[in-house]
């Protein structure tokens, strides 16, 4: 097996195990079973991190069916939940699961520096779609990313739909935007300083084209929200979270 194969071939087996060990994971807790059987599965790989804070206000910014809000929702049941989710189709669905949950709400359209209009390329499994196009390791490394359709949605900087006020602290901005992490950033900018935790998703290879690298993230964080409290890496192709700006004391890892 040649050597591109044999990456792409360990690259497969270990996305399989991490979606083993999450079905697992979920089908013991009684909470997330009515989530899964409408298609969605809670973001168990975020655990670790959400039990060891404190929020009474969460930003998900890449909300796509609601994994992460799922999650978050578990572990901070008393904070209020502020999702954006571009695309109709999942978004239809994370209404269908928090659609009796009054402190959470959602907002179909993206995150940027500008208020805009912008394509957004659609790929077969659509929580890799993207505001910049799939790049072809990507198509390699992960089953499901070929592009299938390109759409034009909403983006709009954080503060048209927050102010000061609605952001409570402690707060956590979670961003998960398939490259597009650091023109997301730009649109929190404002905001940033009245958040206490900053996980972010971001990637040490370009699988998008011309999205910004993990050391382009961090730098821009590390200008705006010092200091870095912890920096977690998660798989070696993928991506890192970046723990930004946390309040003295706290901590992040058990």
């Amino acid at each position: 097996m040649a050597k591109r194969e044999l990456v792409i071939y360990k690259a497969g087996l270990f996305m399989l195990f991490l979606r083993i060990r999450k079905l697992s994971q979920i089908i013991f807790d009684p909470s997330l079973i009515s989530a899964l059987m409408k298609g969605v599965a809670a973001g168990m790989e975020h655990s670790r991190i959400l039990k060891n804070l404190h929020c009474e206000t969460v930003v998900d910014i890449g909300a796509n069916r609601g994994q992460f809000a799922l999650i978050a929702r578990r572990s901070l049941p008393e904070a209020r939940i502020v999702s954006f989710e571009p695309l109709r189709e999942p978004a239809a669905l994370f209404r269908s699961v928090f659609h009796s949950d009054p402190n959470v709400t959602l907002h179909e359209f993206a995150i940027g520096p500008e208020e805009k209009s912008m394509t957004i390329y659609i790929t077969e499994a659509d929580d890799s779609s993207s505001l910049l196009p799939i790049s072809s390791l990507q198509n390699h490394l992960f089953a499901g990313t070929l592009p299938k359709e390109e759409r034009i949605i909403e983006v709009k900087p954080l503060n048209v739909v927050l102010h000061a006020k609605d952001v409570q602290p402690p707060a956590l901005l979670k961003l998960d935007v398939q490259g597009f992490e650091l023109e997301a950033l730009k649109g929190c900018l404002s905001l940033l300083p009245l958040f206490s935790y900053i996980y972010v998703e971001c990637s040490f290879v370009e699988l998008y084209e011309g999205q910004s690298l993990a050391h382009e993230v961090i730098s821009f964080l590390t200008n705006e929200v010092l200091p870095f409290k912890a920096i977690s890496c998660l798989g070696r192709h993928r991506q890192i979270k970046a723990h930004a700006h946390s309040p003295p004391g706290s901590e992040l890892f058990p």
